[in-house]
């Protein structure tokens, strides 16, 4: 590879941890053709964008990068993949599940929001955080809990202060 060809490489990597709130590190080294086309389908499948990459250049492209990555530089050793996802645990999930078959791929590491994870051990971790549209969801639902209990009191009690005092305090005892 030329200097050249490496530093296209590099700022392509660079790109892609700039566009890329998720980032996962892994390392699929060991696995046939056909059991990393089966990963790579389930990547795709769950909207994960996976690439095998050298060492030396994301870890260059990390220092060329306006993000704070933290520990993760150093879990750059041996064969190393990215999984690039907008779903902070798309790829823990894809893991979990694939693992079942197969030992690899394992977690390196991840960056996810902002927050650093280092290492094997936090995959059950990473697969329990929410999804940003998750959150949302919840926030929703607790948002309109109140508003849903006011409106149910409203028609159940005939509209009257004194109706929808009685109908709220019955349902709170």
């Amino acid at each position: 590879m030329t200097r050249e060809e490496k530093s296209q490489v590099i700022e392509e990597l660079t790109a892609q941890l700039a566009d890329n709130t998720n980032i996962y590190l892994t390392d699929i080294s060991g696995l046939d053709a056909a059991t990393t086309s089966n990963l790579r389908r389930a990547c795709f499948k769950s909207n994960i964008k996976l690439a095998v990459v050298k060492n030396t250049l994301l870890e260059k492209a990390m220092e060329a990068s306006d993000k704070e990555f933290g520990e993760l530089p150093s879990t750059l050793k041996g064969n190393t993949s990215v999984m690039y996802s907008e779903t902070g645990n798309a790829p823990a999930k894809v893991i979990k599940e694939f693992r079942k078959k197969s030992e690899k791929p394992l977690l390196k590491g991840a960056f996810i929001e902002e927050s650093i994870y280092i290492g094997d051990d936090l995959l059950e971790t990473l697969v329990d955080i929410k999804s940003r549209e998750e959150l949302i969801g919840e926030i929703v639902t607790i948002l309109q809990s109140p508003a849903k209990n006011v409106i149910s009191a409203l028609k159940s009690s005939g509209g009257t202060i004194a109706g929808i005092v009685k109908t709220l305090s019955e349902r709170e005892g």
